[in-house]
């Protein structure tokens, strides 16, 4: 993503943020029509649910959502780099790391708000995000 394309995601004044299992990319669409000015973000997808499952299912988007967040799930740097090429891919403007989800079955998997606990780990995961 260009340092253009970064400085635009970051003087918009709305964010959406959905809730696991309770958003995705329709009711990202209809977001979009209530809002043309915010910034839109994917449920919270793992990492192994990108690099094993049924990719265009979980990252797919209309392009009328731009500009639109991946937020991804893990603490694996490369399934993180791997996921972040495959988001560049599908035209992602940005890719956010989720650290704040508090679900039980979240933190199972050692990503969410349980990596407030391991700062090291967070911030080597942002930085090969960074690389990508």
């Amino acid at each position: 993503m260009s340092c253009s394309a970064k400085k635009q995601l970051m003087i918009h004044k709305l964010s959406v943020a959905p809730m696991l299992d309770w958003t995705n990319k329709h009711c990202r669409y209809l977001h979009r029509l209530i809002s043309p000015d915010a910034v839109l973000y994917s449920e919270m997808i793992t990492t192994p649910a990108i690099l094993q499952g049924d990719t265009n299912k979980y990252i797919g988007f209309n392009k009328e959502e731009h500009p639109v967040v991946l937020q991804l799930g893990g603490s694996d740097v490369n399934d993180l780099m791997k996921s972040c090429q495959i988001a560049e891919s599908f035209g992602y403007d940005a890719v956010n790391l989720n650290v704040g989800c508090p679900s039980a079955r979240v933190q199972k998997g050692r990503f969410g708000a349980c990596l407030m606990n391991e700062p090291d780990l967070v911030a080597t995961c942002v930085e090969a995000i960074k690389k990508q």
